[in-house]
């Protein structure tokens, strides 16, 4: 198996696309901002997303953030956001990022790995500790962070607070 961590690009092409219209646009707290989306729009969403991530254009409550695609077998099967750092508001409504395996792909383990070369990402950016936000209801990606050594510190009524060591 062939597995490949990717950042976005703006030349990011059509399978790209192809996977973001499968992916939900709100599952599980997990917004994907091309859902729906024209190809047009799509490529100036990649645009807007690479500025994010080289911080410029940020909005007050945003911070910069890196987007990644997972290859396996030269097939885009998820999608990773990693803030570069957290906000007081960050800390409480979204971590450092989050990650979504596009449904056909589901099932087959790569949420985890997903995860686990996020961390090594992070760890590459200079977070020593990353926050990761779950929702309740959200078993499965409760159990990617466990797998990842997360540690729960936090539960409210809303979601999980998993500390991960980089």
């Amino acid at each position: 198996m062939d597995i490949e961590l990717k950042q976005l690009l703006p030349s990011d092409d059509v399978d790209i696309y192809e996977m973001l219209q499968e992916l939900p646009k709100d599952e599980n707290g997990f917004i994907n901002g091309c859902n729906g989306k024209s190809y047009d729009e799509y490529k100036n969403w990649l645009i807007k997303s690479d500025n994010i991530a080289n911080g410029i254009g940020l909005e007050d409550w945003m911070v910069p953030q890196n987007i990644y695609w997972l290859y396996v077998d030269g097939k885009p099967v998820g999608m990773g956001k990693l803030r570069h750092y957290l906000t007081d508001k960050l800390k409480e409504e979204g971590g450092h990022g989050g990650y979504a395996v596009r449904p056909s792909c589901r099932q087959k383990g790569y949420g985890s790995l997903l995860l686990k070369l996020m961390i090594e990402k992070a760890r590459n950016i200079g977070t020593d500790k990353l926050l990761i936000t779950v929702q309740n209801d959200n078993a499965a990606s409760i159990k990617v962070a466990l797998a990842n050594n997360g540690i729960i510190t936090k539960t409210d009524d809303i979601r999980h607070y998993i500390w991960i060591d980089v």
